[in-house]
């Protein structure tokens, strides 16, 4: 074995990469397939190394791979067998060449047609827009308002002898109207059961306006809903403090934006708050004002709710009253009213 390795060609002597290739593996006395197995290079890629076919191998960088790895399993030098294998196999360099054939020579016939063509219908189109808007130019003229007619002096000297008179200066205008209020006829005495244009019908006095009702924007403190008849409010963060007659303190609080209090009813107590004005008085629901002072009577706003609430009561029995006698007279009359005349059947 020693002595066909030394009998075999080095890679400079022998004529060709893949004779030195294959001269080495016959010295070895391995087989192909166990130098496949070495370099995990398929057989038949180290075939066409030996037979120098380098137009079956892959590409140029794989290529010089399997050599390096094919030199090497033989223990031959792989930087030599790399540089052998370059200048065997040099790598191919074409250069760019000129378009030939019938289509270039058909592009070169059709080409200044084309552009002879393109040339035109630009023309064409510039030649278009300037044609018109030449044609839409007017000449200049004289304006019809600054025309003098040819009788303007005699125009001029009837206007003079005509006499003028000026009138009583007129109001100025609204700076906005209103339309009256559409009534439907008989709508209102349909759903009041009084008709307004009845001379005995009774007069109702309108109900006071409603004020603003409480709107809860936070926590509500103190009594329920169904007994306080006054709630306190706070506008903007402000400290309130309600102190019994006996000096205890019943709440004490600094109340966030929103926030309420409840009063219970009949408790003789003061109010003492930092600011007033920071809270708004809410009597049987409705919208009292602000706090007098900085230290109010609980017993006085209780009393004051108690007052509104017997005169609500008072105005809507008197409402209710007044719409019941408006009926019964609307039904005296209709009835004391004669039937009307039938005509006789002709």
């Amino acid at each position: 074995m020693d002595q066909d390795r030394q009998d075999a060609p080095s890679l400079e002597d022998a004529e060709t990469l893949g004779e030195a290739l294959r001269a080495a593996r016959l010295a070895s006395g391995r087989s192909m397939a166990q130098l496949s197995t070495m370099t995990r290079v398929h057989p038949r890629y180290l075939t066409a190394l030996e037979q120098n076919e380098f137009s079956v191998l892959p590409s140029r960088i794989f290529s010089m791979g399997y050599v390096r790895a094919y030199a090497g399993a033989l223990g031959l030098d792989e930087l030599t067998a790399v540089e052998r294998f370059k200048r065997e196999f040099p790598e191919a360099a074409v250069p760019l060449q000129a378009p030939t054939g019938a289509a270039l020579q058909q592009m070169r016939r059709t080409s200044p047609k084309i552009l002879a063509a393109l040339g035109v219908l630009i023309v064409a189109v510039v030649g278009w827009n300037v044609f018109q808007r030449v044609v839409r130019i007017e000449p200049p003229h004289p304006s019809d308002l600054v025309a003098v007619p040819r009788n303007w002096a005699e125009e001029a000297d009837a206007e003079v002898e005509r006499a003028l008179y000026l009138g009583a200066p007129r109001a100025a205008p609204p700076d906005q109207t209103t339309p009256a209020l559409y009534i439907t006829p008989g709508l209102e005495a349909q759903l009041t059961g009084i008709d307004p244009d009845d001379p005995n019908a009774a007069v109702v006095l309108p109900a006071p306006p409603v004020q603003a009702a409480f709107n809860p924007r936070g926590a509500v403190y103190g009594a329920s809903a169904t007994t306080s008849q006054v709630i306190l409010q706070a506008r903007k963060p402000a400290a309130l403090v309600v102190r019994q007659g006996d000096g205890r303190i019943l709440f004490a609080r600094q109340l966030a934006a929103g926030e309420a209090w409840r009063a219970p009813p009949g408790l003789s107590a003061t109010i003492d708050v930092s600011d007033p004005a920071a809270f708004d008085v809410y009597l049987n629901g409705e919208h009292s004002g602000a706090l007098p002072a900085a230290q109010s009577p609980l017993g006085t706003l209780n009393a004051r709710a108690q007052t509104e609430a017997r005169q609500s009561e008072a105005r809507a029995a008197a409402a209710a009253e007044a719409q019941a006698r408006a009926r019964a007279a609307q039904a005296a009359a209709q009835a004391a009213a004669p039937p009307p005349a039938v005509a006789p059947a002709g």
